[in-house]
């Protein structure tokens, strides 16, 4: 049975309970998206553009409010947490900003005579199951550009996460969305099935595991419905020969342990190509060891408690296969005992293909350092692995980064800089990495209905 509880990981203290929906209230909430979209499907575009920058405003207005509730809810340091709400803002704005340029009629060259235009419109509801390692920023990036196109959100929030999504729920009333238009429902997860199911809602998008996004693909494949998912990464970061070694520790360093690591597209294999190698390894694990977990209502902490006890077994379990099998630690390696969900930074070498870190994503503070001998062997050792959501390329050779960029199997590549996210860029990967992509103009043309309008003369 799904379980709606905020339980402090930095205390393993029990905060709150909430409790699951009924049937009657999923059908309610239903009723409601649906209702809810006959009128805000044809809403002027300035409308939207109004509410959407009032929802950008009453996130800027409550930062300090939201960022403690998901601090306490999955424990992310308080000023990753602030950060997370400015992304939020800068989301909302981004998408009243551009998204009535994103929604005009696209006009075809008709070779037969006549007109024909390209309309973009709303499709429906749409049921967004979000994960609670970012739970305002997945939301933002879901609901922006959707609510934007026309269409209403049923919004499906992580067990752990009841507070910030009933915090946001309550936002997007103050902020004038119609009733309605945005819902969120505390269901199980055999309601979800039922609601994927039902003929009112017209897809489904997902930002979860690959065992999640599959189970959800499933059903909505059975029942005709399109899906975005968002799924796991083992993203690779390459220090090539040519690269600023102090500049790629630093970015190697936030984009392997922020948020205590528990992201997609964090930085998780780490490649050294043989000039650069003892360098890197030197720094970044002298780097690596001088983060000390601590307090995330701290303002100058940097890591604090993994999101829950079973995120903590599930990285000690990988990090304890490797060194059975072989790898080396170089620092850390071990739970802290304390009250909480709490873990070592930590990095390995020597991770082989018969070790489960090997293959499987490490959502938690392990980085995984790899040792190679050429350019092609980054590559070739970059591309084995059944995920393909992002990767870091650093060199001071921009003509050979695009390079090595190009043979890379992935969605997303940054070059010279820690991966990251931004309004402006499509977010998503391929392989078992998931489906589709949000963010930018992109995240507008996922769920909407391209209606072709041809006029004879």
């Amino acid at each position: 049975m799904t379980k709606y509880a905020v339980t402090n990981p930095a205390t393993g203290e029990l905060v709150a309970e909430y409790p699951t929906a009924t049937d009657q209230q999923v059908q309610d909430a239903l009723a409601a998206t649906d209702k809810a979209f006959s009128s805000w499907r044809t809403s002027p575009v300035e409308d939207r553009v109004r509410v959407l920058n009032r929802v950008a405003d009453l996130y800027q207005d409550r930062r300090d409010q939201l960022a403690a509730i998901i601090t306490r809810e999955m424990g992310k340091p308080i000023f990753q947490a602030q950060i997370e709400v400015d992304i939020v803002v800068s989301i909302y704005r981004y998408y009243a900003a551009n998204g009535p340029a994103f929604l005009q009629d696209e006009e075809l060259d008709v070779e037969g005579g006549g007109t024909a235009v390209v309309r973009k419109e709303g499709l429906g509801t749409l049921l967004g199951i979000m994960p609670w390692n970012f739970p305002y920023y997945q939301v933002a990036r879901f609901a922006a550009p959707n609510l934007m196109n026309g269409n209403t959100i049923l919004l499906k929030h992580a067990p752990q996460c009841p507070e910030s999504a009933l915090a946001m729920e309550e936002l997007f009333t103050d902020a004038g969305v119609p009733e309605g238009a945005y819902v969120n429902i505390f269901a199980t997860n055999e309601q979800v099935a039922d609601i994927i199911a039902d003929t009112r809602v017209a897809g489904v998008s997902l930002t979860g595991s690959e065992r999640a996004g599959s189970a959800v693909a499933a059903v909505a494949g059975r029942h005709l419905k399109k899906v975005v998912l968002e799924l796991g990464g083992s993203d690779p970061f390459l220090v090539l020969d040519s690269a600023d070694v102090d500049r790629a520790v630093t970015q190697a360093m936030f984009g392997r342990f922020g948020n205590a690591g528990q992201a997609c597209n964090a930085a998780k294999r780490i490649i050294l190509t043989e000039g650069v190698q003892d360098e890197f390894v030197a720094k970044f694990t002298a780097a690596v060891a001088g983060i000390t977990p601590d307090d995330p209502t701290k303002a100058d902490t940097f890591m604090g408690p993994l999101s829950s006890p079973a995120a903590v077994e599930g990285v000690a379990a990988l990090v304890d296969d490797a060194v059975a099998k072989g790898a080396t630690v170089l620092t850390g390696g071990s739970r802290l005992e304390r009250p909480g969900a709490w873990y070592q930074p930590t990095i390995l070498t020597g991770v082989t293909e018969g070790m489960r870190a090997y293959s499987e994503e490490l959502f938690g503070p392990v980085a995984v350092l790899y040792k190679v001998s050429s350019e092609a062997d980054a590559v070739a050792l970059a591309n084995n692995s059944a995920y393909g959501l992002g990767a870091v390329v650093q060199s001071d050779d921009i003509a050979r980064a695009h390079q090595i960029a190009a043979q890379l199997d992935c969605g997303m590549v940054y070059i010279n800089e820690a991966p990251g996210t931004a309004a402006e860029l499509p977010f998503g990967g391929i392989k078992r990495s998931g489906v589709g992509r949000e963010l930018g103009k992109y995240g507008m043309e996922e769920f909407v209905n391209r209606k072709l309008v041809k006029t004879c003369k």
